[in-house]
């Protein structure tokens, strides 16, 4: 796999080459961060102003989140077909299933393991179940973060820096630009947009290089932030704290409960997550797909 890659890199780099520059420069990394960033930066508020609007209607809101995921798909796989004239083997549709299901297993695992060990320490006690409706509401929030986010922090940021600076570097811009970002919601703090700089902003890039594709990405994505508030009533970083299914009432130091912001800014969230992280980095490297900066290929 990793001939084959270098292959097509080095044909990519001889017809890059012959191209003019007006058309290099449409076709750069860079034009890429600028334009299609925009773009899904769009896409993603409108999802975000669609998901507030629609809030106590969830039957009309979760459709409006898939349709508007597809659209932004659809423009982003546009982009790189039309524009960067590539494959867009990041949304390659071949193994779709089972890599978001796997990226769905660990997001759900993990955040599942995070609210045990709290139960164990008496901290997440469970007093009584809402009513099964109450997994319905945050579906859309689901959709909302795991499609429109990876497109953006993965998908367009994290590839963009990757193909000029390497993977290395990508992944500390994309961590740090997808943590800070966090900020701007309602009940941020600058601990946990750091927190989820490292464990997230890290596991998320690494789950994207294990495959060099975006759906283990958006799996994970969507199924933590869905056991988090659908499920177990967590508050999603600073922004969402609506109940879910479980009744739960959460007691204890805002080092292990995360305080306002959620499980995202609790130590134990941070050495679960992280630890995965470096175990799908390990994979990664492995399997060959760490790419240098541009002047060393």
């Amino acid at each position: 796999m990793r001939t084959r890659n270098l292959e097509r890199s080095s044909m990519t780099e001889t017809s890059v080459a012959a191209q003019p520059m007006w058309l290099r420069i449409l076709q750069s990394p860079l034009t890429r961060l600028i334009v299609l960033g925009a773009a899904m930066f769009q896409f993603m508020g409108w999802a975000q102003a669609r998901l507030e609007q629609f809030h106590d209607t969830p039957l009309l809101g979760v459709p409006i989140q898939i349709a508007l995921g597809l659209a932004a798909i659809a423009l982003y796989v546009a982009y790189g077909k039309f524009i960067e004239r590539r494959d867009v083997t990041e949304l390659s549709t071949p193994g779709l299933g089972r890599e978001w299901v796997i990226g769905a297993l660990i997001g759900a695992g993990l955040y599942t393991a995070c609210a045990v060990i709290l139960m164990v320490l008496g901290i997440y006690k469970v007093e009584g179940l809402n009513p099964l409706a109450f997994l319905i509401p945050n579906l859309a929030l689901a959709i909302k973060s795991g499609v429109f986010e990876e497109l953006l922090f993965r998908g367009v940021l994290f590839r963009s820096v990757e193909a000029i600076f390497g993977s290395w570097v990508g992944i500390l811009v994309s961590s740090l630009v997808f943590g800070l970002l966090h900020l701007l919601n309602p009940d941020a703090t600058l601990g946990g947009a750091i927190y989820i700089s490292i464990e997230a902003g890290l596991l998320l890039a690494a789950a994207y290089l294990v495959t060099r594709r975006l759906w283990i990405c958006m799996g994970f994505h969507m199924a933590w932030n869905y056991f988090q508030s659908a499920v177990f009533s967590g508050v999603v970083s600073g922004a969402v704290s609506d109940p879910g299914l479980l009744k739960a009432k959460i007691e204890g130091p805002e080092l292990l409960t995360g305080g306002s912001f959620g499980m995202e800014h609790s130590v134990v969230a941070l050495v679960l997550c992280t630890t995965t992280g470096v175990i799908l980095l390990m994979i990664a490297i492995r399997r060959g797909h760490i790419m240098p900066p541009m002047w060393k290929r």
